[in-house]
């Protein structure tokens, strides 16, 4: 895949103390996706600390309820 910045837009991200990485996230494309959110969501609402749970992910979640709408 190649990188959508020049070689000057990398130089300067770097010389201010950034640098690359790559992530790999869950493919929402991917046969085995819906099956496997719906397992983790029961397995979440089923769990004892599913409050707790739910609350800490409201609060770190970045999430807009309204422009969802």
């Amino acid at each position: 895949m190649a990188s959508r910045l020049s070689r000057r837009q990398r130089q300067d991200l770097r010389r201010r103390g950034l640098r690359p990485v790559t992530i790999w996230v869950p493919d929402p494309a991917h046969p085995g996706f819906k099956h496997e959110a719906e397992r983790q969501s029961i397995a979440v609402s089923l769990s004892d600390r599913e409050t707790g749970d739910m609350d800490w992910i409201e609060t770190v979640s970045a999430f807009d309820e309204d422009a969802a709408r």
